[in-house]
């Protein structure tokens, strides 16, 4: 009897912190196109396992690309991002503590849902900086660091207010599953 409980209680513990959130990206910009990575890390404590995109360059989400118009980035967890986004990610590099990190592809079985990686993270914050739309041309007062706020693992802020626009992160819970929003306007 023992061995059931402890079974089912460990199963509970780490159902709590799995990934159970999806990622949305909504550019509403007519102008900027949003560059940059999106990471996810633990918030019961340590911040570790930390978990950010590394394409082979940064996720790209065109302007006017939202969930208005079927256009956002959607990420439902590291592995089926990669077949059912718009703008897949190829790895992931996965930080165990600040002095060890590793790239991961995104079929990889530690960062897959249920995996021991994606079981202790969920989506947490955005390192962006905003192109001129179609270009290589960076607006340079249009970038930051945006995220759950207050946030003692990133010093993310939750709201980001510029001349050229702005970015805002929140989250809403339906459910027992997390949405994460970064919505640029």
């Amino acid at each position: 009897m023992k061995k059931i409980v402890t079974i089912l209680s460990l199963a509970l513990f780490s159902s709590a912190f799995s990934q159970s959130s999806i990622m949305i990206v909504n550019n509403y910009s007519t102008t900027y196109d949003f560059q940059g990575n999106i990471s996810a890390h633990n918030f019961a404590g340590g911040c570790y396992p930390y978990v950010t995109s590394s394409t082979p360059a940064a996720i790209t989400v065109p302007a006017n690309s939202h969930t208005g118009n079927g256009q956002e980035l959607a990420y439902k967890n590291f592995r089926d991002q990669f077949t059912g986004s718009l703008y897949p990610t190829t790895n992931w590099t996965v930080q165990l503590s600040p002095t060890t990190s590793q790239v991961r592809a995104w079929n990889h079985v530690s960062i897959a849902p249920g995996g021991v990686i994606a079981s202790n993270v969920k989506w947490a914050s955005s390192q962006f900086q905003m192109y001129f739309a179609g270009t290589s041309t960076p607006e340079p007062s249009f970038s930051g660091l945006i995220g759950e706020s207050p946030d003692p693992c990133t010093g993310a802020t939750g709201y980001i207010s510029t001349p050229y626009g702005d970015a805002e992160w929140f989250n809403i819970t339906t459910g027992n599953v997390d949405y994460s929003y970064l919505q640029i306007y």
